[in-house]
C-alpha cells in the first residue's frame, strides 16, 4: 500500500479470455442511447472550452441527462419521409455568470447539438426530423464550492463514487467494438444505405464466436428488397473478414436476424436510426468508458459522456482507470487479465483516491508478487498526473462511449 492508497492483488477467477461463455455488446454511435452520449458529450466540451476562453478556467456545469423521445417514420424503398419528429432534450447544470461574464450556456449547447448531428447522423434533418431542446439549470451550491476552490493545484471530487477500467480486450470484444467502427466509419462512407445505427452483440461458446449485427438501412439508397438483400450479406461477409483479423476462432456473423422478407418487414428507415420509429435514448445506458458493454466484467454503472472532465468522478475516474489498466498491460509483461477500480470520496482531491485497487490474472509462472512493484509505480504516475484526463478529453482525445 503506498501514500495514494494503492493495491495490487490476484483476482481468484479466470481470466476472461479462458471462461467458458462471454458476452459483449457495443452500441453504434446512432443508436438512441449513443446519440444522447454524443450530444451530452459535444455540449460538455463546448461549454468547457467556452468557460476557458472566456474566463480562463472550466467552471461547473454537467449535461449527462441528456433524454431522446422516438419519432415516427414511414421508410420506403427509394426514400419514405419522418412523420413525426424525434425530441431530445438536453439536461443538466451549467453556470451561466461568473462575475461580470454571462455565459449563454444553453445557446452554447444547442449549436453543439446541432453540429454534432449534422456531423454523425447525416440523414437527419436537424430541425425537422429531429427537434433539439435545452434545459440548464444552475447548479447546487455546494457542489459548486468544492469545484471551484481557488488556488488548487488539483481538484477536489465533487462524489463518492468509482469507475472501473480492463485490459487488455479479449478477441470477441475486439471483434465487437471493430467491427461497429468500420461499418460506421469507412464502410459507410462508401456504403451510405448503411445508417449509424449499427448494434453488435458477440457471443463466444468455448471457441465459436457468434456476432448478431443489427444494422439500420437508409431507404434513399437501397431501390427494392433484392437490394436490400445485397446490403445485408455485404455486411455479414465485411464483419466475417474483419473477424478474422482478430482471432483464428471460429466465427458465424448474423445480420437483421428480425427481417422476414415474407411479410416484408425488414430494419429499413429513413434517417439511419432507429430513434425515428419507437426506440427512446438516455445518457449513460449504452457503453462504458471503454467503449463496450461486458456483462463477464465488472462495470461502473455512472454514465461517462456529459460529466464535467474537471472533478467528476464519473468520467474521470473510468477514463483513468481504463487508461491505467491499458498503460500496464502494454508495460508489464506477463498479465493476462487486468482490473482497475479507482473509488473517490466526496471532497478529497482527485489525485490521491479512497483507493485504487488493481486486480490481476497473471501468467502461469508468473506471480503477483513478481510485477506488483512496476504495477504501482504506473498507477501512481498515473495519479499524480491525473490531470491530464481532464486536458485529453477537453481537446476531444478521449471516446467516452
Amino acid at each position: 500500500m503506498t501514500e495514494r492508497n494503492i493495491t495490487v492483488e490476484s483476482i481468484e477467477r479466470l481470466a476472461i479470455e479462458d471462461q467458458e461463455v462471454e458476452i459483449v455488446e457495443r452500441k453504434g454511435i446512432g443508436h438512441p442511447d449513443s446519440i444522447c452520449d454524443g450530444v451530452a458529450e459535444s455540449v460538455s466540451s463546448a461549454l468547457a472550452q467556452a468557460y476557458l476562453d472566456r474566463v480562463g478556467k472550466v467552471l461547473h456545469y454537467n449535461t449527462d441527462e441528456t433524454q431522446l423521445v422516438a419519432g415516427n417514420a414511414a421508410p420506403a424503398f427509394g426514400g419514405g419521409e419522418v412523420i413525426e419528429p424525434i425530441y431530445l432534450l438536453i439536461v443538466g447544470r451549467a453556470t451561466k455568470e461568473y462575475g461580470d461574464v454571462r455565459i449563454p450556456a444553453e445557446t452554447i449547447a444547442l449549436e453543439a447539438a446541432r453540429d454534432y448531428l449534422n456531423e454523425n447522423i447525416p440523414e437527419l434533418d436537424v430541425g425537422t426530423d429531429i427537434v433539439v431542446d435545452v434545459k440548464l439549470g444552475e447548479g447546487s451550491g455546494d457542489l459548486q464550492e468544492v469545484f471551484g476552490e481557488e488556488g488548487q493545484t488539483v481538484p477536489m471530487a465533487n462524489d463518492t463514487s468509482f469507475g472501473v477500467g480492463h485490459a487488455p480486450l479479449t478477441e470477441t470484444e475486439q471483434i465487437v467494438r471493430e467491427a461497429e467502427r468500420s461499418l460506421t466509419g469507412e464502410y459507410a462512407d462508401e456504403n451510405p444505405e448503411v445508417g449509424p445505427d449499427v448494434k453488435i452483440m458477440g457471443k463466444r461458446e468455448g471457441d465459436h464466436i457468434d456476432v448478431t449485427v443489427a444494422a439500420a438501412i437508409v431507404d434513399e439508397y437501397v431501390a427494392d428488397l433484392d437490394e436490400y438483400d445485397a446490403t445485408v450479406n455485404a455486411i455479414r461477409e465485411h464483419v466475417q473478414r474483419l473477424a478474422a483479423d482478430y482471432t483464428d476462432r471460429d466465427v458465424t456473423v448474423h445480420v437483421n436476424t428480425a427481417d422476414d422478407y415474407e411479410d416484408g418487414s425488414i430494419y429499413l428507415t429513413v434517417t439511419g436510426t432507429s430513434a425515428e420509429q419507437g426506440d427512446d435514448g438516455s445518457v449513460g445506458r449504452g457503453n462504458r468508458a471503454n467503449g463496450l458493454i461486458t456483462p463477464n466484467r465488472s462495470m461502473s454503472m455512472e454514465a461517462t459522456s456529459g460529466k464535467n472532465p474537471v472533478n467528476h468522478i464519473g468520467k474521470i475516474y473510468n477514463l483513468l482507470s481504463t487508461d491505467i489498466a491499458e498503460s500496464v498491460v502494454a508495460e508489464v509483461d506477463g498479465i493476462r487479465d487486468l482490473r482497475v477500480r479507482l473509488l473517490s470520496q466526496i471532497g478529497r482531491p482527485i489525485d490521491r483516491p479512497h483507493v485504487a485497487d488493481a486486480q490481476v490474472v497473471t501468467e502461469e509462472g508468473i506471480s503477483v508478487e513478481d510485477i506488483e512493484d512496476d504495477v504501482a509505480a504506473i498507477v501512481e504516475e498515473k495519479l499524480a498526473n491525473v490531470t491530464d484526463i481532464t486536458e485529453r478529453v477537453i481537446d476531444g482525445e478521449l471516446s467516452t462511449f
